[in-house]
């Protein structure tokens, strides 16, 4: 709460609260050419910008969900990524995937890519644990998105936050 005891976050809605805490600006860590897909603008909320990839949270608090996006222009493949690139790429993966981990404690991590309705290169790391709603089938699909409310998506930050400095 603020000083003036409103609630720490007073927004008109909750894609003006996104965008303005969790600055979801696509000029702000640009490196060769790259800008965020607008879908991707849309349903997450940015977390931070890695040495090679932008990190979001999926906006569904059904699941923990992180979204890697390597900020470098016209990658949709893996094989896309600059031989340069490959082992920061994976090293990121594995930290997304360990915060993942420590943070929730999940049954299994799921990490992919797929790219069939966005075809910017982007990995999702999802902490899948038995009681969720698609337990055990694929996320997608399965209801439609629970968007974060204020408090939780600010504890959800935290949480992830605080173990990403851990790795």
């Amino acid at each position: 709460r603020s000083a003036a005891g409103r609630p720490r976050f007073a927004f008109a809605g909750p894609a003006a609260m996104l965008r303005s805490v969790f600055r979801l600006s696509h000029g702000k860590g640009m490196r060769d050419g790259f800008t965020l897909h607008e879908r991707l603008a849309a349903d997450c909320i940015t977390l931070d910008d890695w040495p090679l990839c932008r990190v979001l949270l999926m906006n569904d608090e059904s699941y923990p969900w992180l979204i890697l996006v390597p900020r470098r222009a016209n990658l949709s493949e893996f094989h896309d990524v600059a031989e340069a690139d490959k082992a920061q790429l994976m090293a990121e993966i594995d930290r997304a995937s360990r915060a993942l981990q420590s943070s929730f404690r999940p049954d299994k991590i799921n990490v992919g890519a797929l790219g069939n309705m966005v075809a910017q290169l982007h990995i999702h790391a999802i902490a899948r644990l038995k009681p969720d709603p698609a337990w055990p089938g694929p996320v997608w699909g399965k209801q439609p998105p629970v968007p974060y409310g204020a408090g939780k998506l600010q504890e959800r930050v935290e949480t992830l936050k605080a173990h990403f400095s851990e790795m």
